[in-house]
């Protein structure tokens, strides 16, 4: 992993933030840090329209889940990088002091807002689906209104693994909200390609049950737990079966339920 470059500059485009830091975690991951518009007023777990100028001079914009709380100053963002794709076969080659595009409207459905009161929650990802829970973990509302918060993450190798692994660890020791969190949060990393002391996919883990004891908690249930579910198309199709046949209903901003899915996830091919 490269060290975090840092800058400061004035945006002076329409809808621009200038890029204050970089890192890139691996050959296809990296995250990036952005100035924040004064306007601009999120639920941690939303997204925005973020991009640059394409070729012909219009903007070419993605879905990006903010992954930086809403208390934080500036923007963070969690991306995969796409050799070929759109977007983010440029995106990736930015630099602190260049502009992005920010459409300062969030939206989203992953937030506390969308679901009942619970005892436990569950963030359920594959890859860079890690972001808005990158937000959500460390948002003070979650730790208040869980005693348990349980994140699964999945990815290829260890070395994806890395980004939440190290947001994880700072957490404790975060003086805005390290008391809050405290022993409530578990960490569930898993691979699929690469020997780790958990592996399989969340989909496998759940419904072999191997995720519950080997945490000792009991099996999901619609009293007790809620969930947040973000990951390419399929994972969230998958994933919305199981919780399901775990008894757990989808819900909505307009409609509070027990679990609710991100369909605007930015995956393969941007």
């Amino acid at each position: 992993m490269d060290a975090p470059q840092t800058a400061t500059a004035k945006p002076h485009l329409p809808d621009a933030q200038t890029v204050t830091q970089v890192t890139h975690w691996t050959d296809n991951l990296f995250s990036f840090r952005v100035t924040r518009p004064r306007s601009l007023r999120f639920r941690s777990g939303e997204f925005v329209m973020i991009g640059l100028l394409g070729d012909n001079g219009k903007p070419l914009l993605r879905a990006y889940s903010i992954a930086s709380p809403a208390w934080d100053e500036e923007l963070e963002f969690y991306s995969i990088k796409v050799p070929d794709g759109p977007l983010t076969s440029r995106l990736q080659h930015i630099q602190p002091g260049d502009e992005i595009i920010l459409r300062p409207k969030p939206v989203g459905t992953l937030v506390h807002d969308a679901l009942l009161p619970g005892k436990r929650i569950w963030f359920l990802a594959t890859g860079t689906g890690l972001a808005p829970f990158a937000s959500l973990m460390r948002e003070p509302e979650t730790y208040e209104k869980y005693e348990q918060v349980i994140m699964m993450h999945t990815c290829r190798t260890v070395a994806e693994l890395e980004y939440g692994r190290r947001l994880v660890e700072s957490l404790k020791d975060d003086p805005l909200i390290g008391e809050l969190v405290g022993d409530k949060l578990l960490y569930y990393p898993t691979t699929t390609r690469e020997d780790f002391h958990h592996t399989g996919r969340v989909t496998d883990n759940l419904t072999s049950g191997k995720v519950f004891a080997d945490l000792g908690l009991p099996a999901m249930n619609p009293a007790e737990d809620r969930a947040m579910v973000c990951g390419s198309l399929a994972f969230n199709i998958d994933v919305k079966k199981i919780l399901e046949d775990f008894g757990l209903k989808e819900g909505a901003n307009s409609d509070p339920q027990q679990f609710v899915v991100e369909k605007a996830f930015v995956g393969d091919g941007i």
